[in-house]
């Protein structure tokens, strides 16, 4: 056996040894893709019911829009009608009441007034 025959058994050692040592980081390196690999898989088997049941949510929440739409409208409706109805009372009732209020206040100062007994009125 020769140098050079020496000095490549002693590389040839020296890259198994290299070889072997990152082999151990490869080797956890690969479990870590496996565990990731499963998390992905259960976070996906675990999305396509929660996408479902959104869906079904979003869907039963339409329904209730459509309905208080409905309510809405017809709540408008009525305050509209209400307040239609109390100026056309207003109007009808509240007018003859003013004027009826402002006879009975002149009728009341005129009988409130008292004579002095002198023919003149003092002033």
């Amino acid at each position: 056996m020769t140098g050079s025959d020496i000095a490549g058994l002693i590389a040839a050692g020296v890259f198994a040894v290299l070889v072997a040592l990152l082999a151990i980081p490869i080797w956890k390196l690969g479990k870590v893709f496996d565990e990731l690999r499963a998390a992905v898989r259960e976070v996906s088997d675990g999305t396509t019911p929660l996408l479902t049941e959104v869906t079904n949510t979003v869907a039963t929440t339409n329904d209730q829009l459509r309905k208080v739409d409905g309510i809405t409208s017809h709540v408008s409706d009525a305050s509209a009608n209400i307040s239609a109805l109390s100026s056309l009372t207003a109007a009808t009732v509240g007018r003859p009441l003013i004027k009826i209020a402002a006879f009975t206040a002149g009728v009341r100062s005129v009988l409130d007034t008292k004579p002095t007994g002198k023919g003149r009125r003092s002033r």
